[in-house]
């Protein structure tokens, strides 16, 4: 697969898990059964799960365009999503980031990649449920390995963000269609797990 375009613009209870050297075990799910229409296939997890990488080699299998919902939530306000956190506040912005997520949802067929603390909002995680998610799951070690590094991520610099890791990994799954491990994987091995996953 190779990396397409970026376009700004049911709640599960077994989710399926694929994890590194070993066969997936597939099991039902609420998801599944709009699991083979065409749509928007939504990537949730936390920072440095490969959403944006993933997602772009998704869209480009798929022939559609990818969004990262942090780009449009950028537009529509003028501002850095770093400064729409300091101007106004964290319930102001997930309030954005949710009418930005319910739009794309209900528009055309697209791979969407929402940010890591999309699924705190209630209302949020009440449209992902409804629609086809894939949960790239990342081990917190893995993720300081991936993006410890990087500056441009001030979350990384809370104290507390050991814990706001725990505490969306319940979230997370919650939404999720399927859910893929993705520690020490090849975004392409994720895309084709995802891709023979979620068609019919």
């Amino acid at each position: 697969m190779t990396p397409g375009p970026v376009t700004s613009g049911a709640e599960a209870t077994s989710p399926v898990t694929t994890s590194a050297g070993a066969a997936p075990a597939v099991t039902a799910s609420a998801g599944a059964a709009a699991a083979g229409r065409r749509g928007v296939l939504v990537l949730v997890g936390f920072m440095g799960a490969g959403k944006t990488t993933v997602g772009r080699l998704l869209a480009a299998e798929l022939g559609v365009p990818f969004t990262d919902s942090d780009l449009v939530i950028e537009e529509r306000a003028g501002r850095p999503i770093r400064q729409i956190f300091a101007d106004d506040g964290e319930p102001a912005f997930r309030q954005l980031e949710h009418e930005v997520i319910a739009d794309l949802l209900n528009g055309t067929d697209m791979v969407l990649a929402v940010g890591g603390g999309a699924v705190e909002h209630g209302l949020t995680r009440k449209l992902l449920a409804e629609a086809r998610v894939a949960y790239l799951r990342v081990s917190f070690a893995e993720v300081l390995v991936r993006v410890g590094g990087d500056g441009g991520r001030p979350m990384l610099a809370r104290p507390d963000i050991a814990d706001v890791y725990q505490e969306r990994q319940a979230a997370y799954s919650s939404v999720a269609t399927i859910t893929v491990d993705v520690d020490r994987r090849l975004p392409e091995h994720i895309g084709t797990d995802i891709l023979a996953r979620l068609r019919p």
